[in-house]
């Protein structure tokens, strides 16, 4: 049912109020256009205006990866864990280093919402976060397994690289959507007027240049899940790889297949009356799955357990 028509002042009034919005839109525009032609007479050449980009966005990404890792670290209560206090795993870690290709990380305890493990940093400057649930709930050999994929990921700069492809991402945005801008803002605010001179300001977005925009939005929106599923995926064959690099510096595939299932059975809670209304991480629908950045447990437990029947039949191999 379309609204009752309004009065002759009334449809003025909007008029005028269109008028103005779209005076202010090409403002913007005009102001934009100003500043990407200043940006391009003072650029450097290609070569250089590319230079420039990556260099903003690693600092960019080298300061809110730095900010980002300290406010983490306080909201989570960490506190450095002393040799004295837990000489055995120390004495583990000591010996996972002398394997792999990463300086003695800060090991930190902390009070995470449920039992888990995580590295921060670099191979060179690296910390390991473990919830303080873990020394009870995992055996030594499966703490160990553990925290060597943990100390790949430190060896595998995982999260360091991961920040600054983000960050070259956000940067490669921000000036895309600069470049865009001198089109983009008179498109919105030509359909923005032409709704409010027809006395229907919610219609902007069915007008023929709010349908214009709409689908340039919806291919910028295209564009960022594309990124965002690339960047996901690789997160996933990290978690892969970080598993095998585990098994390859400690032999026990088995230790980080009980310390994955350990923690998943942790985590979800138990089957009681109400546990049907709880969420069950591994019950995820494929999207869901997608836009993760870690694989499936059962998945990884399955990879891990299929790795030692592997090598088992191997050893059974005759010599020839």
């Amino acid at each position: 049912m379309r609204p009752p028509r309004a009065g002759s002042g009334t449809r003025l009034l909007m008029a005028v109020v269109g008028f103005v919005l779209l005076a202010w839109y090409l403002a913007l525009a005009a102001v934009s256009y100003w500043a990407l032609s200043v940006l391009r007479e003072t650029a450097p050449g290609p070569v250089g205006t590319l230079a420039l980009i990556v260099t903003v966005a690693v600092v960019v990404g080298v300061l809110s990866y730095r900010f980002g890792t300290s406010q983490l670290l306080s909201s989570v209560e960490a506190v450095e864990l002393p040799r004295s206090h837990a000489p055995d795993f120390f004495r583990r870690l000591d010996r996972l280093e002398s394997r792999m290709s990463v300086d003695s990380p800060t090991v930190l305890l902390a009070r995470l919402p449920m039992p888990n493990a995580f590295a921060l940093g670099t191979a060179r400057s690296g910390t390991i976060v473990l919830d303080r649930s873990l020394f009870r709930l995992l055996s030594p050999d499966e703490l160990e397994a553990l925290v060597a994929h943990e100390l790949a990921h430190l060896e595998g700069y995982d999260a360091f690289v991961q920040t600054l492809a983000y960050s070259v991402f956000r940067t490669v945005a921000g000036l895309a959507f600069l470049v865009l801008a001198p089109l983009l803002l008179p498109i919105a605010g030509i359909a923005r007027a032409i709704a409010w001179a027809r006395g229907e300001p919610e219609s902007w977005s069915r007008t023929v240049f709010g349908r214009l925009l709409g689908t340039i939005e919806a291919g910028v929106v295209v564009c960022l899940l594309v990124v965002t599923l690339a960047v996901r995926a690789h997160s996933r064959r990290r978690e892969y790889a970080a598993d095998d690099r585990a098994v390859a510096v400690t032999g026990r595939p088995v230790a980080l297949a009980r310390a994955l299932r350990r923690i998943q059975r942790a985590v979800e809670p138990s089957r009681q009356l109400l546990s049907p209304l709880y969420v069950h991480t591994e019950d995820e629908d494929a999207w869901t799955r997608l836009l993760s950045t870690h694989p499936s447990t059962d998945d990884r437990i399955e990879r891990l357990l299929e790795r030692t029947r592997t090598d088992h039949d191997r050893s059974r191999e005759p010599v020839r």
